[in-house]
């Protein structure tokens, strides 16, 4: 099956427009403020402002705002870097899009004890964060940030269109606005991975080399836990999204001329907050100007 037969169609000319700036923290924050500007972005973000989550609930928008949160900050590394100027505008807005994401997610996720999605974001050490090792891994070449955005938007697509039918409205809300902007970066990742795949003979050694290097942490994603057990109606059962996922990253291998890797999975444990290595780094560069200048402002 071709990615065309799959229904698939490639992404539009122009990208999403960027965010804008940073929303400030509320007077009461324990951090301070660490601002852009005072403009609020509260519209930005989706969801109601008035439901709280409990402890499961919380856990798992977690598991999704981490993941996001986590690939936001490895895309916007190529931003000046990208080997094409339209590429940085291109990863950088989907760099953009995941942020936006992980704050409304984080920011529910904190309504369970208190916490913003600063607090979150800049204040919890590496175990404390539930990102699968996929979101974790390095962006290498331009050819393995790809690979990974192929297996990352395919799988956040299937997820987000699932996620609409959460009983939970603030999670329902959240995938509402995120399929749209995931279709885009799933489209995004196809057309690349057909492009690399089918150029010079480098290019598409370094596909395939990616692809392989990716592959062992496609398992993770679809791990079920006793936590979705619990929030049965509210979650997405990962185990559910393989079949689509399958069908999906096949067919775009299959016209890419490309083979399925045949490697074994990692062991994972993101989700309960054993971390690839990178992970530490990544953090280190991420929360170094919140923790080194608590509550400063420009």
């Amino acid at each position: 099956m071709s990615a065309s037969n799959a229904g698939l169609t490639l992404p539009a000319a122009n990208a999403p427009e960027p965010h804008g700036p940073h929303e400030p923290h509320a007077p009461h924050d324990p951090h301070g403020e660490v601002t852009l500007e005072s403009t609020a972005l509260a519209a930005e973000l989706a969801g109601d402002d008035a439901q709280r989550a409990d402890a499961d609930v919380a856990e798992y928008a977690l598991w999704l705002g981490d993941d996001a949160l986590i690939l936001a900050q490895q895309l916007s590394a190529w931003i000046a870097r990208a080997p094409e100027l339209e590429e940085d505008v291109a990863l950088g807005n989907i760099a953009l899009d995941l942020l936006g994401h992980a704050r409304s997610l984080l920011r529910y996720a904190g309504t369970a004890d208190g916490r913003s999605e600063d607090d979150l974001a800049f204040w919890r050490d590496e175990h404390e964060f539930r990102s699968a090792w996929l979101f974790e891994q390095d962006n290498g070449d331009f050819a393995h940030t790809i690979a990974r955005q192929l297996v990352a938007s395919v799988y956040l697509f299937e997820l987000y269109a699932a996620l609409v039918f959460s009983t939970d409205p603030t999670l329902a809300a959240v995938a509402g606005k995120a399929v749209k902007e995931v279709e885009y970066h799933r489209d995004h990742a196809i057309q690349w991975t057909l492009r690399l795949a089918g150029g010079t003979e480098e290019s598409r050694r370094r596909m395939i080399g990616a692809v392989g290097d990716v592959w062992p942490y496609v398992d993770e994603l679809f791990r079920d836990d006793d936590l979705i057990d619990r929030l049965e109606g509210v979650a997405v059962r990962p185990s559910t999204l393989r079949a689509p996922f399958d069908a999906i990253v096949g067919a775009v291998l299959t016209e890419a001329e490309l083979d399925l890797p045949a490697v074994p999975p990692s062991s994972g444990g993101g989700r309960r907050g054993a971390h690839f290595p990178t992970l530490r780094g990544l953090l280190g560069e991420m929360q170094w100007l919140a923790r080194r200048h608590p509550g400063a402002t420009w």
